[in-house]
């Protein structure tokens, strides 16, 4: 009498994974994480979604489509730490713009390699719609922030727009200072410190009612 073969277990098939594409895109945080944006890679995904090494291409062509794909996710986050600090902040334009700030440094603390993989990797295809799309949405917002200060719309005004690069840089510096584990900058500017030297330096910067000719 012929036995009846036994349910065969272990990985799920590409083709019956759940949702193989937030799969991937969980594990490659994780690998990014891990390993770094040199050290990526596509196998190394598969292995911590629990699925084939041939799995991914049904969603990524490679690696750097993969990244592509975490680049986006990461700009969606960014966008919402800086909205959600100026939710809980004062709407006087400003408080706003200063918020915006502490948004951007809150997400590189708490997502360090992706945000590496955004401001320091050429790895992303930023020609991609959805990750052009995000990236250019969390930029509006500090644009807007910048309007609202100065009371007219930047975009067209060289000067205006030096509001916005010299805003950028100070909190991309700061950031960039800190993951680096710069020991002398964080004895200088201690995180419990961020809020006033932001405040403090972009108001140098964008000083209040001082429109600019």
């Amino acid at each position: 009498m012929p036995t009846k073969r036994p349910a065969r277990r272990g990985r799920k098939s590409a083709y019956h994974h759940g949702d193989l594409r937030k799969a991937l895109i969980d594990a490659g945080e994780n690998e990014l994480a891990a390993n770094g944006i040199e050290g990526f890679t596509l196998r190394g995904c598969a292995k911590r979604a629990g699925v084939s090494h041939a799995a991914p291409a049904h969603h990524f062509k490679d690696a750097n489509a993969l990244l592509t794909a975490l680049a986006t996710l990461g700009f969606t986050r960014f966008a919402q730490a800086m909205r959600a600090r100026q939710a809980k902040s004062s709407a006087e334009p400003r408080a706003q713009l200063v918020a915006a700030g502490l948004g951007y440094l809150d997400f590189a603390l708490a997502h360090p390699a992706l945000f590496r993989l955004m401001f320091g990797s050429r790895r992303p295809d930023f020609a991609d719609a959805g990750l052009h799309a995000v990236a250019e949405e969390s930029f509006a917002i500090l644009v807007s922030a910048i309007a609202r200060v100065r009371g007219r719309d930047p975009w067209g005004d060289p000067r205006a727009m030096e509001d916005v690069a010299a805003s950028w840089a100070l909190v991309h510096g700061i950031a960039m200072l800190t993951l680096a584990g710069s020991v002398a900058f964080q004895a200088a500017l201690p995180k419990e410190r961020w809020e006033h030297a932001v405040d403090a330096i972009i108001g140098r910067l964008v000083p209040p009612d001082a429109p600019r000719a």
